[in-house]
């Protein structure tokens, strides 16, 4: 398993200060490097050049769905979780069972499911 202290982390916000204060939080935790996307088009354009290690996508970016991005993280088989005002409720189609942090969210929720991704995403030994 990667140690919070070595990865990389993507944030797909839209809106400033919640992108602010997520990457605050992360480097608050330990996290390496946060790179913030404020669209799925620049989000894509990241994942182009650079996989992250976990990316936190609001579920709602400029009135359009972040799944573009979930879908190119899926297929990498990287780990992401999504914000949402509305919680699990929020999300559609093969989404349904994907992990979501309602907002707001504590620091500790954060932290929680970054972990909960890592070992998810740990080699069986």
């Amino acid at each position: 398993m990667k140690r919070i202290e070595d990865i990389h982390v993507l944030v797909v916000e839209d809106e400033a200060i919640i992108a602010m204060l997520i990457e605050d939080t992360l480097h608050d935790i330990g996290c390496k490097s946060v790179e913030v996307a404020p669209s799925v088009e620049r989000a894509l354009e990241l994942l182009s050049a650079k996989q992250p290690d976990f990316s936190i996508l609001d579920l709602n970016i400029h009135g359009t769905r972040s799944y573009p991005v979930a879908d190119a993280l899926r297929s990498r088989g990287a780990p992401f979780v999504f914000l949402s005002g509305y919680g699990a409720k929020g999300l559609d189609g093969d989404y349904k069972d994907a992990a979501v942090l309602q907002k707001p969210f504590q620091q500790i929720d954060l932290e929680g499911a970054l972990r909960r991704a890592l070992l998810q995403d740990a080699p069986a030994s």
